[in-house]
């Protein structure tokens, strides 16, 4: 709810939560009350086995414990002795027969147990606790298992150490530990930060267990002293897992998908991009119909976007026309067909026939509950594979343990935003701890947004498998083509990357399918014995697969701090600097177009070359690429089938094997080993070329396929033109060596050899040297200027040092040169840069780059920096709306110039108006909203007339504030709509930036509609 104006809209959405509330079941809050005691079970009273299953009496209580595997086993109590099951077969798959178990009485308690495990069951008060074969403690209950009338709650002690994952979706959280935290586990359709969306009542122990409580009922976990994990429900069900090995976790994970299902494998233009919208007489676009999406579908192949799939009814009330031929509009376009079940699934079967391949899910439409929107994913996915020869894939917003089966868990309605792209950092790392292998939010929401959060959103959501763009709610529509340069040639680089990459998720994506563990990752599944891994400082990176390590950019800003790097040597995957973890990385630079993005040292990773739009224009003799960063022995298996049938399910798939030999560190040989492929499918390669980029940092000697000797090329282009052969680029990334071969059969193996070489990082480690900048650098239109660059020597001198940058068409660039940098020291050294007259306002992405020799190589490092554009500092006098915006954040649509803030369009607000009095020039603005103008030193005073538009009728409640160059200069009271306009008149002199803020104050952002009037600089032309 925002302002009188969007009240309709707020009550709509209001109503349907209500609605949605009413159908989700019993509310939220699983704690026991406060004021009802608790009942605790009591003493032993009997005991029967039968096979595999334990009945144990304590009066009229009864516990039964069911042995699935030999690491699994289900532990039920039925205060009254009765035992029921609510979720029946919805949940839980057949396991097959049981393991074989064994019991004895050892006095003070009864142990059952198989090869694995024992469960111990004490019989003064009944008390359980688990034990490896070994002896070894897994967990012990505090005290026995207690109840009230209607929840059920077990107490177990918890670890010194002790960190706990899990509970599926958590926003904003659930990547680091729970340790110490509550967490709730229900439906509560809070898609914010602090909600939990696609709750799964499961949680796993670093003590090398897991729990899954087998349930409809709200959960509350709470990872204090005891540990409390309490069910809205007078009965006791729950399955638990014991981890084995080292990666225990991950067995966890296994075992509780193997109960639930494993994830499933979606079709591989489900893991290209999707596209929602309402075509069909939407009310912020005007009158429309569904076969107008291929216009929209056409705009992708113009900007030669990639693009797998479009929604064309989501949006209340949207129905669809003509769905066979916008099915076949969209194929014909290399893309697919997905609908909204805004009207449910009974007409699924048609819609399929028609040409639908996704339908995303909405538990109002589909039914009420837990149970009912389980099954609705579940009816979704089978009507799409009842009716076609396709794999079922739906998307939710709310779902339930054994979703992962079915679809893509997706975290509902939000506004894009700074704040946005924080909390959903942890969130989809942390619920693949939980099985949900796909889990992602829309880019840069459905509502505000603006270009910069939607180029940093787009950035790192490409490394999760799945996503999509949702349009029609914001100013701007969501499509990645729609803020023009330089966003577009942006967001086209990162959609193309993930599209490159596309063999290594979809690989992930099989693996998911067998181990239950996603490909986007928390640093504390792969990396368990780190103890930073489990605090905040790895709470806003993850990990795509084990290879990638993303770190996004959550704040308007060029610079990243705080990135933490685990045990393990790290390459910058566009610089190509290397780090040697644990590590802490701060001052990363990061324009606008850079991700922070770091490659862990043995890396094998598979890809598609050639920066294609869609899978679809693989052919038959397109190349597979191996991007490698050799250290030690490494390996990857790459699976391969057709992408979009169910053929893989009967065996139709292959696998390729790599494996690298290569030094731990510094010089020596490096060995790829390429595997046969193995298995057939329809429309696998029966030959295909090879291409391989190995980042070595040294050339090697030779390099030879299968014994025989490759051609060296003298130059990329040389490279780029040859059939095969290799090239030693000491420019790209720090120093990478590039093989190609010709067309080789993929049913035979072969051998890559690189002779007198290194691992990555260099023959001499640490002998490199690296390139910074400082932030905050700033040039004139037109006007001559200096960058500075910093050179810092590794261990070994850098001589020779040259530096350049590599600036936009219409700029001019001069070169800096030093002559020796010695090891291990910095030397700043300055580029004469004169950006273009025309040049945008704003950050302008520079490649700064030294050559250099150093450890007897000549040598690249390089690095991608910010440096801000300025416009001509004012010499008069000047309205702040007629200034240029260096920064124009704000809460609700743009920031309006001479007008109120309006709806959520550009210039659709009303003239400025503060009590009864209008004014000609101004600033509408919604909070929390940033306005800076660059006044370059050359102001002295600010004034404007501060208040809430008199359009709001008194709502509101907002603080205005002005500040120059990082200091708060003035700050207002509380300001309401009902409150008198507040005179503002500040000095600014001298300061170069200024930045007019105005933020809620309550909380609720209701009519915040702040109005800078008459805002104006007192100015003079210096001298």
């Amino acid at each position: 709810m925002r302002s009188p104006t969007r009240f309709r809209r707020a009550a709509l959405a209001a109503a349907l939560l209500g609605l949605l509330a009413a159908f989700a079941g019993p509310g939220g809050g699983a704690a026991q009350a406060a004021d009802e005691p608790a009942t605790t079970v009591g003493d032993v009273t009997d005991f029967a086995a039968d096979g595999s299953v334990y009945r144990i009496g304590a009066g009229k209580a009864e516990a039964r414990v069911s042995f699935v595997s030999k690491e699994t086993f289900r532990l039920e109590l039925a205060p009254e002795g009765d035992f029921t099951d609510p979720t029946g077969k919805d949940i839980v798959l057949p396991q097959g027969e049981p393991p074989s178990t064994k019991w004895a009485d050892k006095g003070d308690r009864y142990e059952l147990s198989t090869s694995e495990v024992t469960l111990r069951a004490y019989k003064s008060p009944l008390r359980f606790a688990l034990h490896r074969a070994d002896g070894t403690e897994i967990w012990a209950e505090s005290k026995g298992l207690s109840w009230t009338k209607d929840a059920t709650t077990q107490s177990l002690a918890r670890g010194a150490d002790e960190q706990f994952y899990g509970a599926g979706m958590q926003n904003g959280r659930g990547n680091t530990s729970h340790r110490g935290k509550k967490v709730e586990v229900s439906v509560d359709y809070n898609w914010d930060d602090g909600g939990h969306p696609n709750s799964v009542p499961f949680y796993l122990s670093s003590e090398g267990y897991g729990v899954f409580r087998n349930t409809y009922a709200p959960n509350t976990y709470d990872f204090a002293e005891p540990v409390t994990a309490t069910a809205k429900e007078q009965r006791f069900d729950a399955y638990y897992f014991a981890g084995r090995g080292g990666d225990a976790a991950k067995d966890v994970i296994g075992q509780y998908t193997k109960l639930t299902g494993k994830p499933f494998l979606p079709p591989v233009y489900g893991l290209e991009i999707g596209d929602a919208d309402c075509y069909l007489h939407n009310a912020n676009q005007g009158e429309r119909h569904t076969l107008d999406s291929l216009k929209v579908a056409d705009e992708y192949l113009k900007h030669d976007m990639p693009n797998g799939w479009m929604l064309v009814n989501d949006g209340y009330g949207c129905g669809y026309e003509d769905l066979a031929e916008t099915a076949e509009g969209l194929q014909d376009r290399d893309m697919q067909l997905g609908l909204w079940t805004e009207d449910g699934i009974d007409q699924i079967a048609d819609q399929v026939k028609a040409g639908q391949r996704i339908a995303k899910l909405d538990v109002a439409w589909v039914g009420d509950g837990y149970k009912k929107a389980l099954d609705g994913c579940k009816d979704a996915y089978k009507g799409i594979e009842d009716n076609s020869d396709a794999r079922g894939f739906t998307w939710a917003p709310e779902s339930w343990s054994g979703a992962q089966r079915c679809g893509v868990q997706w975290s509902g309605d939000q506004s894009g935003s700074w704040e946005y792209i924080r909390w959903q950092i942890p969130t989809y790392a942390g619920a693949t701890m939980s099985g949900l292998a796909y889990t992602t939010g829309d880019v840069d929401g459905i509502f505000g947004g603006s270009a910069k959060t939607y180029a940093r959103d787009l950035q790192w959501k490409s490394f999760l498998p799945v996503t999509m763009t949702m349009d029609g709610w914001a100013a701007n529509d969501k499509q990645p083509f729609r803020y023009g340069e330089p966003y577009t040639s942006i967001n086209r680089k990162y959609l193309k990357l993930h599209e490159s990459l596309l063999p290594y998720l979809y690989s992930y994506g099989h693996e998911a399918t067998k181990t239950g563990v996603g490909a986007v990752r928390p640093l504390a599944l792969e990396y368990p014995d780190d103890p930073k891994a489990a605090t905040d400082a790895a709470k806003y990176e993850f990990l795509t697969g084990e290879d990638f390590l993303v770190a996004p950019v959550y704040k308007d800003t060029t610079v990243r701090d705080g990135i933490y790097l685990p045990k393990g040597t790290w390459t910058d995957y566009w610089s190509g600097r290397t780090y040697q973890g644990p590590t802490t990385v701060d001052g990363y630079s990061a324009p606008i177009d850079t991700l922070p993005l770091f490659v862990k040292g043995g890396a094998t990773v598979p890809m598609w070359p050639g920066g294609i739009r869609s899978y679809k224009d693989r052919t038959a003799d397109s190349p597979l690429a191996w991007d490698i960063y050799p250290q030690g022995m490494s390996s990857f298996e790459l699976y391969e089938d057709d992408g979009v049938t169910r053929q893989h399910r009967d065996g139709k798939y292959a696998t390729q094997r790599a494996e690298v030999d290569a030094p731990r560190a510094g010089k020596g040989d490096v060995r790829v080993r390429i595997g046969a492929s193995k298995g057939e499918f329809s429309g696998k390669q029966p030959k295909r070329p090879y291409a391989f980029t190995l980042h070595t940092g040294d050339a090697p000697s030779g390099v030879e396929l299968s014994g025989r000797e490759l051609p060296r090329l003298a130059s990329k282009e040389a490279y780029e033109k040859a059939a095969q052969g290799w090239f030693y680029d000491r420019d790209d990334r720090g120093g990478v060596v590039n093989v190609k071969t010709a067309a080789l059969r993929t049913d035979r193996p072969f051998e890559l050899d690189l002779d007198d070489t290194s691992a990555v990082g260099g023959a001499v480690p640490g002998a490199t040297a690296a390139v910074s900048a400082p932030a905050g650098q700033e040039l004139g239109a037109g006007a001559a200027g200096k960058v500075a660059v910093d050179v810092t020597a590794g261990t070994r001198d850098a001589t020779g040092v040259e530096v350049t940058l590599d600036a936009p068409e219409g700029w001019t660039v001069g070169t800096a040169k030093a002559d020796r940098v010695p090891a291990g020291t910095t030397r700043r050294v300055e580029v004469a840069v004169t950006p273009a007259k025309d040049a945008d306002p704003g950050e302008q992405p520079l490649d700064a780059s030294a050559r250099y020799r150093s450890a007897g190589q000549d040598r690249t490092a390089g690095q991608r920096i910010a440096v801000a554009v300025m416009p001509p500092a004012p010499t008069a006098d000047t309205w702040a709306s007629d200034m240029a915006w260096l920064k124009a954040a704000n809460g609700y649509g743009p920031a309006e110039r001479d007008r109120s803030n309006g709806e959520s369009g550009a210039d659709d607000g009303h003239t400025l108006t503060l009590a009864g009095k209008t004014y000609e020039k101004g600033i509408g603005v919604h909070a929390d909203s940033v306005i800076e103008v660059y006044t370059g030193g050359q102001c002295t005073k600010f004034t404007a007339d501060a208040g809430i538009d008199d359009e709001i009728n008194g709502y509101g409640e907002v603080a205005f504030s002005v500040e120059a160059d990082g200091k708060v200069l003035w700050t207002s009271p509380k300001v309401t709509g009902a409150s008198a306009t507040v005179p503002v008149d500040v000095d600014v002199s001298g300061a170069r930036h200024v930045e007019l803020k105005v933020t809620d104050t309550n909380g609720s952002k209701s009519g915040d509609h702040g109005d800078w009037a008459e805002a104006r600089f007192t100015c003079t032309s210096g001298s």
